[in-house]
């Protein structure tokens, strides 16, 4: 079997397995030869399962050829961000600390993936503590770009982005705070998906901020993004703040045309200007959801900054409270970027915690006027510029963190805070050739609409079906 395998979409590979065109098995080794021969390059694994994945592929093979019941995902090979634990498997977190820490359960999500016959092949590369919009790591070395390895893949989900943009595997879960699922898909070209907040269940998951953090899948396109996110959705006994709201079919939505629909464009950004490039390539979407025959509507979003100053002193309060025991017994063993952002939690005052939490219902009823009153999804750009350098980025605890991180958050930040659904979109590509990503923001549980309106995208680009050439030195 050629590399020709490794660009099928995740559902054709599924159907390719059901089919018996060809084996789980043959599917996972190649992907096995994939990663070993490109992770030199990238650097996307932190954990390689080879003998167990194979192990699980013959197993899938004799279940198709004994005609049992198959999964959606049967025999397709997957991996993770290495934060999502497998009772006996070593999760990282890409941390120091966690080097050797082995869970004794495993993560609801991936239950649910196991559940529906997907193959896990390893632990992905993550910025330290899923903490860091670039995808650096100091543990592990940072992870690459697969369109130019000098460029950042995004993070904090960085190894799911690269190792699907790089066809190493068919999809990939990340976690997502404050965009770590959307940053490395609008980076590496991906569609990621951070659900309603509560949509999916966090039970076994590495947490970050009680109030923020969402996982969801990453994958080349809107179909199998859509399959992946409903296999992981609904509800959770063991996890009471998972949603008990039904978990409608999202692949059935992907066929809907999106003639009608109104989309809001707020043509200041919510007052975050981006690049040049960015900005066309905003205004070519619109003009592409015009000829699909949806209707466009300018909206005045309130103002991004002022969110993400509020996000911020969840998501640090937070972190600082959960790491507060590590920080003062194993504080050297955290790289200094890192350390710096989970300590300012520390100086935070409970006040203005409860203050930033409380305002929440507020924001989001300003958003609801704003946007939702008048338009069904709202349109922005997912990060303001195409993947920077890893050398732009290095910029350590220095003064210039937090404009780093303005830069690659801004728009995603406060998403998290209003706790509203939103989906990446691949949009095209830079001057140098780096994807560009927009983002489409709809109501509480109305994912089904993004797939929508991501599908009816790509069914009229083909910018998703492009792969990385691995530039670079």
């Amino acid at each position: 079997m050629s590399d020709a395998i490794l660009e099928y979409s995740l559902t054709e590979v599924a159907a390719g397995i059901r089919k018996r065109e060809f084996s789980s098995e043959e599917v996972t080794r190649n992907c096995l030869e994939k990663i070993e021969e490109l992770q030199p390059k990238l650097n996307c694994f932190i954990s390689v399962y080879r003998e167990e994945a194979i192990k699980a592929a013959k197993d899938a093979d004799k279940a198709t050829a004994s005609g049992d019941e198959l999964g959606s995902l049967h025999g397709v090979p997957l991996a993770h961000k290495d934060m999502f634990y497998r009772r006996g498997f070593i999760s990282t977190g890409g941390s120091k600390i966690q080097r050797e820490f082995r869970p004794s359960y495993t993560a609801t999500v991936l239950h649910k993936l196991d559940a529906a016959g997907a193959i896990h092949v390893g632990g992905l590369n993550m910025s330290e503590f899923a903490s860091g919009p670039a995808g650096q790591n100091e543990h592990f070395g940072d992870c690459r770009n697969p369109w130019n390895i000098e460029c950042a893949p995004g993070g904090s989900s960085s190894g799911s982005g690269a190792a699907v943009a790089a066809r190493l595997v068919y999809g990939a879960l990340g976690s997502d705070t404050g965009g770590s699922v959307r940053i490395p898909s609008a980076l590496c070209g991906l569609v990621g998906i951070k659900g309603t907040q509560g949509r999916v269940s966090r039970r076994g998951g590495m947490p970050l901020s009680f109030s923020l953090d969402c996982f969801g899948p990453l994958a080349r396109t809107a179909l199998d993004c859509a399959r992946l996110f409903y296999t992981i959705a609904g509800e959770d006994k063991k996890d009471p703040t998972a949603g008990k709201e039904p978990v409608p079919d999202y692949e059935a939505m992907c066929s809907k045309e999106v003639k009608g629909v109104c989309i809001g464009i707020d043509p200041t950004f919510g007052g975050i200007k981006p690049s040049d490039e960015v900005s066309e390539m905003i205004t070519r979407t619109i003009k592409q959801y015009e000829s699909l025959g949806a209707k466009i509507i300018e909206i005045s979003l309130p103002d991004q900054d002022e969110l993400n100053a509020l996000s911020n002193v969840i998501t640090r309060s937070e972190a600082a409270t959960i790491h507060r025991k590590w920080l003062k017994e194993k504080r050297d063993d955290y790289s200094p970027q890192v350390r710096r952002r989970i300590e300012i939690g520390l100086g935070i005052s409970a006040t203005r915690y409860l203050e930033a939490l409380s305002l929440r219902s507020h924001h989001l009823q300003l958003y609801n006027n704003a946007a939702f009153s008048s338009c069904d999804v709202v349109l922005l750009p997912t990060v303001g510029e195409a993947a920077p350098t890893l050398s732009e980025i290095d910029v350590g605890d220095s003064d210039e963190l937090p404009q780093m991180l303005r830069r690659l958050t801004g728009y995603t930040r406060p998403i998290n805070y209003y706790g509203l659904p939103s989906i990446n979109v691949p949009g095209g590509f830079s001057s140098t050739g780096l994807p560009l990503g927009f983002q489409i923001i709809g109501r509480p549980y109305h994912e089904g609409q993004l797939f929508q309106m991501a599908a009816a995208f790509q069914h009229i680009t083909d910018y998703h079906k492009k792969s990385p050439a691995l530039s670079g030195t």
